[in-house]
């Protein structure tokens, strides 16, 4: 989609938001991902809305066009609040600049679950977390690392993106797994990433560059795996050096078999339980405070398997 419809389209659907929020029916709400058009996002929004659904609600869904637009978010989630939406369930794009407007969602009432990753933020009173098991991601990765490698090579992190917690915490359950059960696999670069896919693949490049006989590559983010994707394509390496990608937003190297493995949030789940948590804070009762989902790893032998279809949003919910 073009930058100027798509910025267009954002542009409108903060109109529709305030007109939404003056209208009577159902109670509604704001579920707000990271970004819009992602599949690692796709999932959360039917999840959502099938809770809403069977509790009488339904879901008012928008985002940023893209992950660095943190104000762009930050300014949807006020917009939010000052329609006193009946809920928010917000992945945030970042950490510590969206502390404030939760804290403010939080003092009006609005009962808010963040996903994905946690913020530097106690849960309780109105604010809960459903966040990715990270810490299981990380070790996941390493397992599969150690398998693909057998024991032995070199592997190198990409897309160490301080402005998600959760990431920091995948990398270093990683490495701590790799020291302690594969021993003789190194890690030979530690790469800083972004909400750039083309930074991505620069810095890719730049790795394998200086590595010729580089195993693996762990990418921590959806745009590290795109970006590491296209730089082994572009160099021919991906038949060389295996790929394992965070955060499904590219599956069809998986099936071509150009890309070994993917470590898959379920963000249906996330999105799901968040929308049920609300409900139960409407009906006055308690929800929980905090609570972990199972990350999936995903490899062509399991793609078509009904449970990995829910999660990348591949059927019908």
């Amino acid at each position: 989609m073009p930058w100027c419809c798509a910025r267009k389209i954002f542009a409108a659907n903060l109109v529709l938001l305030a007109m939404m929020g003056c209208r009577s029916g159902p109670p509604v709400v704001a579920v707000i991902p990271r970004t819009t058009g992602m599949s690692l996002w796709e999932p959360e929004r039917a999840g959502a809305d099938a809770a809403a659904n069977a509790h009488g609600m339904k879901i008012y869904w928008n985002a940023p066009t893209r992950e660095d637009d943190v104000q762009g978010q930050i300014a949807l989630v006020e917009k939010i609040i000052d329609e006193k939406y009946a809920g928010l369930v917000l992945a945030p794009d970042q950490s510590l600049a969206l502390m404030t407007p939760v804290r403010r969602a939080v003092s009006k009432g609005i009962p808010t679950v963040v996903i994905g990753s946690a913020l530097p933020l106690n849960p309780g009173g109105r604010l809960s977390y459903i966040v990715s098991d990270d810490e299981q991601a990380g070790q996941m990765a390493a397992a599969r690392v150690g398998a693909i490698l057998n024991g032995n090579g070199t592997v190198a992190i990409i897309g160490i993106n301080p402005d998600i917690a959760g990431v920091l915490e995948r990398v270093r359950s990683f490495e701590a797994t790799m020291a302690a059960q594969f021993p003789q696999i190194h890690i030979v670069e530690k790469r800083m990433g972004s909400f750039n896919v083309p930074y991505e693949q620069q810095i890719t490049e730049e790795v394998l560059m200086g590595h010729s006989d580089l195993g693996a590559v762990l990418a921590v983010t959806a745009d590290a795996t795109r970006g590491a994707y296209s730089a082994l394509s572009e160099l021919h390496r991906t038949g060389s050096v295996k790929l394992v990608g965070c955060d499904q937003d590219l599956l069809a190297p998986l099936v071509s078999g150009e890309m070994d493995s993917v470590i898959a949030e379920d963000t249906y789940e996330m999105g799901h339980r968040a929308v049920e948590w609300i409900a139960l804070e409407r009906q006055g009762k308690t929800a929980p405070a905090f609570q972990k989902v199972a990350p999936r790893l995903v490899t062509k032998e399991n793609l078509n398997s009904p449970d990995i279809r829910r999660i990348l949003g591949l059927v019908a919910q």
